[in-house]
């Protein structure tokens, strides 16, 4: 599902280049699932960026799904993410003018699909939200608001599912309980999972777990 071969990420700064990490090779396979763990700062959200396309390596290349990324005009690379990719954020990144039934169908309508309503109504059941439709943002618990966005990235039926410290804004009860849920769809869905976390208990729900720590990616072997 994805590979990356002899990545690097370097900026320039006023006492010249600096380096992120280099010379990192991964390879991902369909439905695995998959934590890059390490300190604050180490590089792990810049990495997501990179293997999702959102960003270009400084040196390397990388395949997502099959598409050499280098190859690809930014317009290509967010088709490629649109037909295979979600994200779960933080900070949730719901629309606050939108409901929580309209946030979820959202994507969905960006694709054409005639069911969307159907759908978004589909996946807040299935996250436990089906009372909460009308609801908009400010007025859902963070939980809830993940909650969403967990089913806004199932909706669209990813092959991959890029989780960027999902449960970092929210309390132990309601982090464990949202990550329940984010295991029981990827499951269910035999979704390719990539989870950075600096959470070594949760990394560790993973089948395989990468440490990115002084500019090297490791995997840990147990």
């Amino acid at each position: 599902m994805v590979q990356a071969e002899r990545l690097g990420k370097s900026f320039q700064t006023d006492n010249g280049p600096l380096s992120l990490f280099s010379d990192i090779n991964l390879t991902i396979k369909r439905g695995e699932s998959l934590a890059i763990i390490g300190p604050s700062g180490a590089g792990k959200s810049t990495l997501l960026s990179l293997l999702a396309g959102l960003d270009d390596p400084s040196e390397g290349q990388i395949q997502l799904a099959g598409q050499p990324l280098r190859a690809l005009d930014a317009a290509a690379r967010a088709d490629l993410r649109r037909r295979h990719l979600s994200f779960v954020f933080q900070s949730f990144h719901l629309l606050p003018e939108l409901s929580a039934l309209e946030n979820v169908m959202l994507p969905l309508e960006i694709r054409g699909q005639t069911d969307a309503r159907q759908q978004a109504e589909h996946w807040l059941d299935q996250v436990g939200l089906a009372g909460r439709l009308d609801h908009y943002p400010t007025t859902l618990s963070g939980g809830e608001q993940q909650r969403v966005a967990i089913a806004r990235a199932f909706a669209t039926a990813p092959d991959l599912l890029f989780a960027d410290e999902p449960t970092g804004n929210l309390d132990s009860q309601t982090g464990q309980a949202i990550i329940e849920q984010l295991f029981q769809l990827n499951r269910e869905q035999q979704t390719t999972l990539i989870l950075i976390t600096h959470d070594e208990a949760l990394a560790a729900r993973c089948q395989r777990r990468c440490r990115l720590q002084q500019g090297q990616l490791h995997e840990v072997v147990e």
